[in-house]
């Protein structure tokens, strides 16, 4: 595929997209050039009608709303560099919407299930105080595992307790965390770090036995990991860790700007999804505790 290269390149470097997302995009644009192969359509030749059969075929095909979304955002990301390059001059995906999706809660962990998962591992060896420190880290700051894995040493702002995080689309931001993360990020430091140093330097945080950066894939098994020795009955995930953050937050008083800002989110409405799971637990209490609430 022309320009695909180029342009995975640009989703890695100037987008600091992670590895996950950059090969969902190159599965979905390589699907889409299939399509448009059968049919001998040039891609640089589209037009409306075009991309809404293209979107019946995806439905016909028993394509989730979910799946279609990210398949649009694929395509319009792409054709979107291709405009960039002056290889076109319109994105026909422009005026093209996502389907509406199913608004789906959150899942989050309780107080509880937070304590002991953050206490699965111990400080007994190396790897026990990395994984204690993802675990920290993931909640203290709420940032995402792709995120986690980018952090470098240098990042990180031990006289504020605070860390500059490059996220999405190169946006930078500053999460900060709390004195629990804090005795972790110095113990792991002083105890766990060197031993995964092996021949390479690096300046990433988190290394594996071979002395390079952790991938996402095994950030995601360690926190499944942690799963399986808690059985939770939900499945928990980094994302699950984050939604927890956001969610406790806002529980305990703050406002949801601020939330907005912690997380990295673009658009306030990717945040507000978190109220509604606020606002279910206000009224629990209040049924529960208030003495008019209930039936007479």
């Amino acid at each position: 595929m022309k320009y695909i290269n180029d342009f995975i390149d640009y989703l890695t470097y100037e987008l600091n997209y992670s590895d996950k997302t950059i090969s969902s995009y190159e599965e979905n644009i390589t699907r889409f050039f299939c399509y448009l192969q059968t049919k001998k359509i040039n891609y640089l030749k589209l037009s409306k009608d075009i991309i809404r059969e293209f979107l019946k075929y995806l439905d016909q095909e028993h394509y989730s709303s979910a799946s279609i979304s990210q398949m649009l955002s694929s395509l319009r990301t792409y054709y979107k560099y291709l405009l960039k390059e002056n290889v076109i001059t319109s994105n026909p995906f422009k005026a093209i919407r996502n389907p509406k999706l199913p608004k789906k809660l959150p899942n989050f962990l309780s107080n509880l299930q937070v304590e002991d998962l953050v206490n699965i591992y111990d400080y007994s060896n190396p790897t026990n105080i990395r994984n204690h420190l993802i675990i920290e880290l993931l909640y203290s700051t709420g940032i995402r595992v792709g995120e986690l894995v980018n952090l470098k040493i240098r990042d990180i702002n031990f006289n504020d307790n605070s860390i500059r995080i490059l996220g999405k689309g190169n946006k930078e931001r500053i999460v900060l965390f709390g004195e629990y993360a804090k005795e972790s990020l110095n113990i792991y430091l002083k105890e766990a770090r060197n031993t995964f140093i092996k021949r390479v330097q690096n300046d990433y945080l988190l290394l594996n036995c071979f002395g390079n950066k952790l991938t996402t894939r095994t950030i995601e098994n360690i926190v499944k990991e942690c799963n399986s020795k808690l059985a939770l009955k939900n499945n928990v995930t980094p994302h699950t860790i984050r939604h927890t953050f956001a969610t406790d937050l806002l529980n305990n008083g703050a406002d949801i700007k601020s939330v907005q800002e912690l997380l990295g989110h673009s658009s306030l409405s990717t945040t507000q999804v978190y109220t509604h799971l606020t606002n279910d637990r206000l009224k629990s209490v209040y049924l529960k505790a208030h003495p008019r609430s209930k039936e007479k």
